[in-house]
């Protein structure tokens, strides 16, 4: 599968001050996240930083959002003196592996430097995994090639079992992390809510920063990076990717602006541009070469991550058959996908909405809008022509939860609701003819697929931010 923007962030190094250190010591103070995992496969992101923590004290703009300006005046307030930043490092980091429990050995990669232009990320792809493992994982830095290991973090993540092999998986999906709706200076309350039920993996639906709407607005490459930062560099945020791996869908706040589309015109965020925007994003997520993707889980569950942003017409483009979000090769492709499964349980992750209902008055970048009505409903009338049962669609981007039937196919669509209770808000009102459930609070959303006695069951549950089961849907095997 091509994809449309290979940006190289070279190009964008002028943008960001250098961040560098000199000392000797350099650090990990983002931890590291695992992504994309699959039976035999997974990446590793790390960014070597300067300092073990975060400037937890620095500035911070007195407003939440910044006016839509057309004109661009850039920041006076350097990055480091900004609350939440954590400035990379010049250095080399290398990754060890094993299975979990066994004795010393597993494999280890060849230092590698990170570099400015790269915001000294490195992600790596490791290979020659085993179905249903547990893997330990070590990242180790240091300053420069023969200096002493000054950081070194550890943690665990777990692999799916193979397509005829029966396996009880967890996973919960989330949307909506505005940085200045936080409920704890630490991170939000969902993270350890999610990490009691130990999930094998968490599904990001998009929105994970707010580019645009959110002070300060980055409208420049080390701005839009800031925002990454600050977000990933929480303790409880660090904490819980240690030892969950994450698929990361990108959605419209966190690839540029709100409602975009590669060709819209948002002057108030130059001279930051949708393909830097959306390259940044790339960088800053273990997320891979393909933005649409399916991973299956052991004999009954699979997922669906799609792709809401590259390919679709311009929002105020008059409805009809040619207009599209998903664009045709990705239509193609899930369906064929969805089809050919054989998994008892199949779950379609989306970042915007394919059921809603959605508000009626300003709305139309997803499904449930009358500006993609046609596109809609051509899917869900799909789901129902091949009578798919057993098959879900879980959403984000929607600042409440929901359980929404709809009315002429029967699809279920499941919105997990934002990140915190202060993020929510903005409901059209529950519709009790297709809404068994609907809550304006923040939380998150668990799947469970499990077996008992033979036979494969599936719960999705809403939780509030502590972590209450506030819904709980279930439904039997085949």
């Amino acid at each position: 599968m091509s994809h449309p923007l290979r940006l190289s962030l070279l190009a964008l190094a002028w943008f960001c001050p250098a961040g560098s250190t000199l000392a000797a010591d350099v650090h990990l103070g983002m931890g590291f996240r695992v992504g994309e995992v699959t039976q035999s496969r997974a990446i590793v992101w790390t960014r070597i930083t300067a300092t073990a923590t975060r400037n937890q004290t620095g500035h911070r703009e007195p407003k939440k959002r910044t006016p839509r300006d057309r004109k661009f005046v850039p920041s006076q307030v350097p990055l480091g003196s900004r609350q939440g930043e954590i400035a990379g490092a010049a250095g080399e980091v290398r990754l060890h592996w094993k299975p979990a429990g066994d004795r010393p050995g597993g494999r280890t990669t060849d230092w590698v430097a990170v570099v400015p232009e790269h915001d000294y990320v490195h992600q790596f792809t490791i290979d020659g995994l085993k179905p249903a493992g547990t893997y330990e994982v070590t990242v180790e830095a240091r300053e420069k090639s023969g200096a002493r290991v000054s950081a070194a973090r550890s943690g665990t993540f777990r692999t799916p079992a193979v397509a005829d092999t029966p396996q009880d998986v967890t996973f919960t999906v989330v949307t909506g992390q505005s940085y200045w709706d936080l409920d704890n200076p630490d991170g939000y309350h969902i993270y350890p809510a999610m990490a009691r039920l130990k999930p094998q993996f968490i599904v990001a639906t998009g929105d994970t920063v707010y580019l645009d709407s959110e002070a300060p607005r980055a409208r420049t490459v080390g701005l839009a990076r800031y925002h990454w930062h600050r977000m990933y560099s929480l303790p409880r945020h660090v904490a819980f990717h240690r030892h969950v791996s994450g698929y990361w869908e990108v959605d419209d706040h966190d690839s540029w602006v709100n409602d975009g589309w590669p060709t819209k015109n948002s002057p108030w965020m130059l001279p930051l541009t949708f393909k830097q925007g959306f390259a940044i994003y790339r960088e800053q997520v273990p997320m891979g070469k393909s933005t649409y993707r399916t991973v299956r889980w052991g004999r009954d569950l699979q997922i669906w991550m799609v792709e809401g942003r590259l390919y679709r017409s311009p929002n105020s483009m008059p409805d009809g058959p040619g207009k599209t979000i998903w664009g045709a090769e990705q239509m193609a492709w899930l369906k064929r996908t969805i089809l050919a499964s054989d998994a008892s349980f199949r779950v379609l992750v989306s970042p915007t909405p394919i059921v809603g209902p959605d508000r009626s008055k300003g709305k139309n970048d997803n499904h449930s809008n009358a500006a993609f009505a046609t596109e809609g409903n051509e899917f869900r009338n799909w789901t129902k022509q091949h009578k798919l049962e057993n098959f879900f669609v879980c959403c984000g981007d929607r600042h409440w939860q929901y359980l929404s039937v709809d009315p002429v196919t029967g699809l279920r669509e499941f919105s997990c609701g934002p990140a915190s209770d202060k993020h929510a808000g903005g409901s059209p009102g529950r519709d009790p003819a297709i809404q068994p459930f609907h809550r304006v609070r923040g939380g998150f959303l668990s799947v469970r697929v499990s077996r008992s006695g033979g036979r494969p069951s599936i719960s999705l549950k809403h939780h509030g931010v502590h972590g209450k089961v506030v819904n709980d849907y279930r439904q039997g095997g085949r």
